[in-house]
């Protein structure tokens, strides 16, 4: 699985959570958090995320000092 695999599959849901940014067009350098998404939200969309990658087993707090979304696919690339 490649970087932009991961990528593509946390877009795809976050845009199943936030339909509102179904048109947004996602970069690495963007923020959940500065886009608006509640803490609650982040952590479900992390969650399908880790759920979609096979044979994916390592807590989420790992997570939680990604800043980006490109922290966040840069760190789940290493466990995958």
């Amino acid at each position: 699985m490649t970087k932009e695999d991961i990528f593509n599959i946390y877009v795809e849901n976050i845009k199943e959570v936030l339909p509102e940014f179904e048109t947004h067009e996602f970069a690495l350098t963007d923020s959940l958090k500065d886009l608006g998404a509640n803490s609650i939200d982040r952590a479900e969309i992390l969650m399908m995320t880790l759920e979609s990658l096979d044979d994916f087993n390592a807590p989420m707090v790992e997570f939680a000092e990604a800043q980006t979304i490109g922290d966040l696919v840069n760190k789940l690339y290493t466990k995958v």
